[in-house]
């Protein structure tokens, strides 16, 4: 195997693996068999490990390869973006449209348990630009934190509000509101909900027209299971009612395109009205700190400035497999245009 890295500008880099000989699933996957210990402490040092030029074609190679690395995957999604299962473990990475884009987070960092890796394949390579999947190192943006705006963070806690249409209401246009509650626990029986919701702790409130609120708090940072190092480890970057306009504004500045620019004017003017007109608790998604204050609009953009300091971006290849320490490092997605194929499996 040949050894490279990409490396970020804010001094980030993911180790990139490349096949000398046998380009093959089966070859990848023996030598993962013989490195795993090697591969686990690239993972640990860096966060993620790009996999790049093996025949990884349709979403069965990914699991393969998957499992090569960690054997224990787990096929439960309580996520919120819209995804289609393509075998028992691998799923489409987001069925999002291709112009928004998606903030950078560790999958799933509101629940309690949530998965320790994530692995993504490129079956089809966008070609009409964008569409890549940069990562971040949120141990490196827990340290570059203005130390005040960290504190704030921290003694102030993260409040997540969700609400919920029920299995006959809701529509997919609506940007801030991306699954039915009956999509996304796969029932529609509430008491089953409830018990779910239990096990994570979210708390319940059944609204009118069979709509669901949860409402959750977590802590700003999380030491990393096996290092102890401090992560930013939450989602308010993604939940934010501001985040939509926010992303686009930053796309724009990268990309240059007068669609994202447009996105950005439109999403801004209808949050900022949606604001004035919905209580923070009955937005779609929103985030507070813990006691229900809202979070100061200059520490969240601090925040972003700094993910985007220290983002890794590259373009997808068919056949990429990237493995990620979601406890280390999160991942997002830029807009694109054209035909663009991304599976995901976790564990």
């Amino acid at each position: 195997m040949r050894l490279s890295e990409i490396r970020g500008p804010g001094g980030g880099a993911v180790p990139v693996i490349e096949p000398e000989g046998d380009a093959g699933v089966d070859a990848l996957r023996a030598w993962l068999d013989a490195e795993g210990a090697w591969l686990s402490g690239q993972l640990r040092t860096h966060g993620a490990v790009l996999l790049r030029g093996f025949g990884v074609r349709v979403p069965v190679d990914l699991e393969r390869v998957a499992r090569g690395i960690d054997r224990e995957l787990k096929n439960e999604y309580l996520g919120t973006s819209p995804r289609d299962a393509l075998s028992e473990y691998v799923f489409s990475a987001s069925e999002l449209p291709p112009y928004y884009p998606i903030p950078q987070h560790c999958e799933m960092s509101f629940l309690r348990d949530p998965p320790r890796r994530l692995f993504f394949a490129c079956l089809v390579a966008p070609q009409g630009g964008g569409g890549e999947t940069p990562l971040c190192d949120f141990r490196r943006v827990a340290a570059d934190l203005d130390p005040g705006v960290r504190d704030r963070f921290v003694r102030g806690g993260i409040r997540i509000i969700r609400n919920y249409d029920g299995p006959d209401g809701g529509g997919r246009l609506d940007l801030w509101k991306l699954k039915r509650w009956d999509e996304m626990f796969l029932t529609t029986d509430r008491s089953v909900v409830a018990a779910k919701c239990a096990e994570q702790g979210f708390e319940v409130t059944w609204l009118s027209g069979q709509r669901l609120r949860l409402v959750s708090e977590h802590d700003a940072l999380r030491p990393h299971p096996e290092t102890g190092e401090p992560v930013w480890f939450n989602h308010v970057q993604v939940f934010h009612a501001a985040s939509a306009a926010a992303e686009l504004r930053r796309v724009h500045a990268r990309q240059g395109d007068l669609r994202s620019l447009a996105l950005s004017q439109f999403a801004r003017l209808m949050i900022g009205a949606r604001r004035r007109l919905t209580a923070a608790d009955d937005l779609p998604m929103h985030c507070t700190h813990r006691d229900g204050r809202e979070i100061d609009p200059a520490d969240l953009e601090h925040l972003r400035d700094v993910i985007w300091r220290h983002m890794v971006v590259f373009p997808w290849r068919a056949g990429d497999v990237v493995a990620i320490d979601n406890f280390a490092v999160s991942h997002g997605r830029l807009p694109y245009r054209g035909p663009r194929q991304v599976v995901v499996a976790w564990a």
